[in-house]
């Protein structure tokens, strides 16, 4: 391990600033807001049911099946909705939480969802075929003939590829595009369903304030995706008039996109973000690419550093001069935003070093605040290190690197030299503990480094990394 730059540290303790203590509490009281905003949607999706006679219409068997299988449904409906939110980049939830924690939630939220509205189907069908004293065989057939049943069979259906193909062992099997019009598929399954709920179910038709809690659900949730979602990148898109102005090979597989544009500051960027591009050219125009900002804008430039890891950003090194470019974003709560304590500590590797270069350049530090380690199994992976280690002089900062391949058979993230040597998290940041930790890098390699932060007690609360996946 080499230290790069190594100012001398400022006297004293430091304190977190009154301003970052007042920014945290918000954060946190906002991301409790969104957990219990949705859980009290479930709650009042069953109240209002139960409130408007469901309960009461329990006096048999078959009735009993029936309201079962309706809450199950409503709830199923309601986590639906909610997954819909959690994915419509909502400004709010993106301050609050960052896209990676919004997008886990809404993953986490797909299999339950898919659970309830099976269990609406099959309840509802056993408990129908006993009021009808029939088989469920005869009675599934029965409810195809009903008017509406057919599209809600198939927005089950919708709902089932939706979930598969987000279990990972099957969405890695995909590009990104392909598995993002799945999902488009889950807008569909919503609206497919929505029928039955106005004829068969009458979810919607009884009760005045049963019905107008469906109906606000459901249009809080479609406009929060039209506008968010494809709305507002629009507009941000014609307002900024993103080119590409040059392509510039920074080392083998990887290169920086130089675009130029109008009032680029005013996207607010802050560093450690990340926007969704697509560059419309020959062969790329249908790939949505999750890169980091690796320069902060200006008024008028902004630079993106990609490694050619696929196809689609294989293929971005082939960009014409004048290629038009349109952004969705800036996402990210990888920034200055999210610190809660008074040091920093930095690890990078690979591709990774685009946000840590922008949070360093957004991030006003004092000498000796912030500590970076810029991690390489050779040289050739030192992906805009000088422009970093520049950064990290000016900011006064203490800036390693450590180069080399990690050693065989031995689950870590450190070269086989570091390991020989006793390097450890804590001996490279002997200030981790009152620090927050800033880690990027390829996804399993990141995971080693929060597991030994964790191991050395740092709270997840200090631990900020911003995975691309989706």
């Amino acid at each position: 391990m080499t230290r790069i730059a190594s100012p001398a540290r400022s006297g004293g303790a430091p304190v977190l600033a009154r301003a970052r203590r007042t920014q945290l509490r918000r954060r946190l009281r906002a991301a409790d807001l969104i957990v219990i905003a949705g859980w009290s949607s479930v709650a009042a999706a069953v109240a209002l049911y139960l409130s408007s006679g469901g309960l009461a219409s329990v006096v048999t068997l078959s009735s009993a099946l029936s309201a079962l299988g309706i809450v199950t449904g409503l709830v199923g409906t309601d986590f639906i909705l909610l997954m819909l939110l959690l994915a419509a980049r909502l400004p709010f939830i993106d301050r609050a939480v960052g896209q990676d924690v919004a997008m886990r939630w809404h993953r986490a939220l797909g299999k339950p969802a898919l659970y309830l509205i099976l269990a609406h189907l099959v309840l509802l069908t056993i408990g129908y075929a006993v009021a009808d004293q029939v088989n469920v065989i005869a009675e599934t057939v029965l409810l195809f003939t009903t008017p509406d049943m057919a599209i809600a069979y198939l927005g089950f259906g919708l709902l089932l590829v939706v979930v598969v193909s987000s279990v990972v062992a099957v969405r890695r099997r995909f590009p990104y595009e392909v598995w993002h019009a799945i999902h488009l598929l889950s807008y569909l399954a919503v609206l497919v369903a929505l029928p039955h709920q106005l004829s068969t179910g009458a979810v919607l038709s009884h009760g005045t304030a049963q019905r107008w809690y469906w109906i606000a659900l459901y249009v809080l949730t479609f406009a929060s995706v039209a506008w968010f979602r494809f709305t507002v990148p629009l507009i941000r898109s014609i307002r900024h008039g993103l080119r590409v102005e040059s392509v510039q090979p920074v080392a083998p597989g990887v290169v920086s996109i130089h675009l130029r544009g109008r009032d680029l500051d005013r996207l607010n960027t802050a560093g450690g973000q990340y926007a969704i591009w697509r560059f419309w050219s020959h062969g790329v125009w249908w790939h949505a690419h999750p890169i980091s900002f690796s320069a902060i804008p200006t008024a008028s430039t902004a630079r993106v550093t990609v490694r050619q890891l696929g196809r689609g950003s294989g293929q971005l090194a082939r960009l014409s001069p004048g290629t038009r470019v349109t952004i969705e974003g800036p996402y990210g709560l990888f920034t200055d935003r999210a610190r809660t304590s008074p040091r920093l500590a930095i690890v990078a590797a690979g591709i990774g070093i685009t946000p840590v270069r922008t949070l360093l350049e957004h991030s006003s530090l004092r000498a000796g605040e912030a500590t970076v380690l810029l991690r390489g199994t050779d040289e050739s992976q030192g992906y805009l290190w000088d422009e970093v280690v520049a950064l990290g002089q000016s900011a006064r900062a203490t800036v390693y690197s450590m180069i080399g391949r990690r050693p065989a058979g031995v689950d870590t993230w450190m070269s086989a030299e570091a390991i020989a040597r006793g390097v450890t998290l804590a001996s490279i940041f002997p200030d981790l503990a009152s620090s927050d930790l800033y880690v990027c890098g390829p996804p399993a390699w990141t995971d080693l480094v929060v597991r030994d932060a964790r191991t050395a007690g740092i709270p997840d609360l200090q631990i900020h990394v911003e995975r691309f996946d989706w």
